[in-house]
């Protein structure tokens, strides 16, 4: 199985996604591929992701039973600990508001 999630992506990766797998929600797009192909379409989304985000997930021999990559900002980013890989979260940017000062 593979599954690929893109968000704020230009409309033409999408419809160069729609033609190898099925898009089951708005960016969310599955299908189940050899190794081959799944990096080739991976290669495709790195040529046309521009300002967005993508994140690839597929089923593998592991512990956790998959395996996944990301590219582009997001506050989601990949961590491995003791053999599995898991997501953690960048803190959000607070919002600067006028009157704050940087010393205090």
């Amino acid at each position: 199985m593979l599954v690929i999630v893109v968000e704020n992506v230009p409309d033409r990766l999408r419809g160069r996604l729609a033609v190898w797998l099925l898009e089951m929600r708005a960016g969310v797009y599955v299908g189940k591929y050899s190794r081959r192909i799944r990096e080739m379409i991976w290669n495709h989304v790195e040529e046309g992701l521009g300002e967005g985000n993508a994140v690839m997930a597929w089923s593998t021999n592991t512990e956790s039973g998959f395996d996944f990559v990301t590219m582009g900002a997001n506050r989601r980013i990949p961590l491995e600990f003791d053999g599995l890989k898991l997501v953690s979260f960048l803190p959000e940017m607070a919002p600067f508001t006028e009157g704050q000062n940087s010393k205090e």
